[in-house]
């Protein structure tokens, strides 16, 4: 896979947002005369997000009951979480998630600034 996009209203907020929590930076900008496309990424992959801003609107897109989450791991899942919580951006509670006794995963997840849910998983497993 390359890319996964999803439509935000405010670039600088959204820009700003994944790269406090995720540490992804802008790889590209591109700017059209209706929309913008950013594109964010980080060393560790070659796996980006798209960001698109459709210049004029104002309104909040409605995320439908289609979207699920974008998913990522880290390395050092607690200091993660209380990271992201020191920040003020409100890390939901830790989920120890078992199939009967064994471990599938350990995982949490964060609302961006458009409401799009991120799920951040505990590197290990077959969550490498």
């Amino acid at each position: 896979m390359v890319h996964s996009m999803i439509r935000v209203l405010d670039e600088a907020r959204s820009v700003g947002f994944y790269r406090q929590a995720f540490g992804l930076e802008v790889a590209d900008r591109l700017d059209f005369d209706s929309f913008t496309l950013i594109y964010l990424a980080n060393a560790e992959t070659g796996f980006e997000l798209e960001l698109t801003v459709n210049k004029g609107r104002s309104a909040p897109y409605d995320l439908g009951d289609g979207y699920g989450h974008l998913a990522l791991t880290v390395a050092d899942f607690a200091a993660e979480h209380a990271r992201l919580r020191a920040a003020g951006l409100a890390p939901r509670d830790i989920v120890d998630f078992r199939r009967g006794e064994a471990a599938v995963a350990r995982f949490f997840f964060i609302a961006d600034p458009d409401g799009y849910q991120i799920e951040v998983i505990e590197r290990g497993g077959r969550f490498r």
